[in-house]
């Protein structure tokens, strides 16, 4: 009996010493709170494929339709690739391989494949990764085989080329993605792309791109130099301070925002978070002088920051240092995402409500939450309807 009680005292401690370390783990990490939230569709999952620019950017217009009519619809993400990756190689053979073909593009693509293709539902098509036997993309062998035929075109050393290098590719780009549908029926009904995008209550001509940069004028409007945006789409630039009002502005007024940026920081986790580290305040509160944390491996110092949660410092943005992070490679255009919604935390710092394309991942099941630093440190461009910039901003950009 009393070795009994020995053990059952004992298993006591260690119970109560478990719920301790849990409670220490657990003490910096947010509790939110939603400040609004704005209809959006399911969470999708872009799997092993470059595609989050067509994940977030639909996910952005079926946000748009819900808002416009009430009704829901899971549009074709592989109808917009099949459509971007044939005219992404057009211009890459024109420059005779002197433009990138890649995986990655814009929230712009979306809008010009929408404009001049059309669109279709998910369902009109084969579902991503069944082309190949699988239940998700995955576009490693895709590309693997397409981007060096798209190369061998380019810079093939011929004095012409005939067209039948199109037909090849579109051959390689229906058997990985599906073939884009000419016609199909949806709710009884039979349409084409464009009669379909028609009918979605949508005027493609209210959405615009905005970026903030200094290395242009204000209130006029230019292409962002980046890879990705290989049509050169242009977007209207405004300062920083302004980028974020017209963020705040739009969710106030019930509109999303397909957003562009920079994941790559150690403040975007794995668990669902965004937040824009001041790493030289961060290391005392961890408890690391500068000489040991240089000397920590690139995981340590992760998990020590991670670790701050809500406590976490971060760095004020400036226009200044996103000029600088921009025009020295730091500031990079990584991932699109869906900005839906704002919260706050126990402490009462905002974040934004972010719709990520990974599937329910992290801690907040495919939401990330965002903070205002970290967004306006971060942010490339953004897709935007135009009807939510405030008229004042509307005024200065002349439209």
């Amino acid at each position: 009996m009393k070795k009994i009680l020995t053990l059952a005292l004992l298993a006591m401690v260690a119970t109560g010493a478990m719920a301790q370390d849990k409670k220490e783990e657990n003490k910096n990490k947010p509790v939110f709170t939603t400040i609004k939230s704005l209809p959006i569709t399911s969470i999708k999952d872009q799997n092993r494929s470059g595609t989050c620019w067509a994940y977030s950017t639909l996910s952005f217009f079926e946000s748009e339709i819900l808002k416009k009519t009430g009704k829901t619809y899971d549009l074709c993400e592989m109808f917009v690739a099949n459509k971007d990756y044939m005219e992404r190689a057009e211009l890459t053979v024109r420059m005779h391989g002197d433009s990138q073909f890649s995986q990655g593009g814009s929230a712009g693509d979306v809008l010009i494949i929408m404009k001049n293709h059309g669109i279709c539902p998910e369902n009109a098509m084969p579902l991503p990764g069944t082309m190949q036997g699988d239940s998700l993309a995955n576009f490693n062998e895709f590309f693997s085989v397409m981007e060096p035929y798209v190369g061998a075109v380019a810079k093939s050393s011929a004095k012409k080329i005939s067209n039948q290098w199109k037909a090849g590719l579109q051959g390689i780009i229906d058997a990985y993605l599906g073939k884009c549908p000419e016609e199909f029926v949806y709710e009884g009904k039979k349409y084409t792309p464009k009669s379909f995008m028609a009918s979605l209550g949508l005027n493609l001509d209210d959405y615009v791109s905005i970026t903030s940069y200094t290395h242009h004028p204000f209130y006029t409007a230019f292409p962002v130099e980046v890879q990705d945006n290989w049509r050169w789409d242009r977007s209207y630039n405004v300062p920083m301070d302004e980028m974020m009002q017209i963020i705040d502005n739009a969710l106030a007024n019930g509109y999303t925002v397909a957003w562009g940026g920079d994941v790559s920081e150690d403040g975007f986790t794995r668990k669902g978070l965004g937040i824009a580290y001041d790493t030289k305040k961060a290391q005392s509160l961890t408890g690391s002088d500068a000489a040991r944390w240089l000397k920590l491996s690139a995981t340590d110092k992760k998990s020590k920051l991670d670790s701050l949660g809500i406590t976490a410092p971060e760095i004020v943005p400036t226009q200044e240092l996103r000029q600088q992070r921009f025009d020295n490679w730091e500031l990079t255009d990584d991932h699109g995402m869906h900005i839906y919604g704002l919260a706050k935390d126990q402490n009462g710092k905002e974040y934004y409500m972010v719709k990520n394309s990974w599937g329910e991942y992290g801690d907040y099941k495919g939401t990330w939450y965002m903070t205002k630093a970290f967004v306006a440190a971060n942010t490339m461009d953004f897709l935007i309807n135009k009807n939510a910039i405030p008229k004042d901003i509307r005024k200065k950009l002349g439209i």
